[in-house]
């Protein structure tokens, strides 16, 4: 499985972006998806994750109101839409998957991981 994650960029404090996870070399529908997120000097930590059919989410309480994942599995793809960002949300996020039916949320359950995409929120 191969996930290839887009949509780095600057933004400033209170703007919007949307991360975007394509996956190949595996049926999508099979894949239970999550996103994480590395600040320097931190420790990666779990962001959002979504089930294999969308029906369930699950989120950090930081990212509760302000981010929304979401996957496309038509297009076999899932996004996460992070709204009213604040400085602090600078990270590097990666996007995971694991070939399960209910949603995942511990780090290491994850199987498959993407490159990373950087995002800058200055204040």
């Amino acid at each position: 499985v191969q996930l290839q994650a887009s949509g780095r960029g600057l933004v400033q404090a209170g703007g919007s972006l949307r991360l975007s996870c394509a996956a190949s070399g595996t049926t999508f529908s099979s894949l239970a998806m999550g996103w994480f997120r590395q600040a320097p000097g931190k420790e990666r930590e779990f962001v959002a994750a979504i089930s294999w059919s969308g029906g369930s989410t699950y989120y950090d309480d930081f990212a509760h109101g302000r981010f929304t994942i979401s996957r496309d599995n038509a297009n076999d793809t899932v996004y996460l839409q992070m709204n009213n960002l604040k400085p602090e949300d600078t990270a590097v996020y990666y996007c995971a998957a694991k070939e399960s039916i209910v949603v995942i949320i511990m780090r290491n359950e994850y199987d498959y991981w993407g490159q990373g995409t950087l995002v800058t929120v200055s204040s």
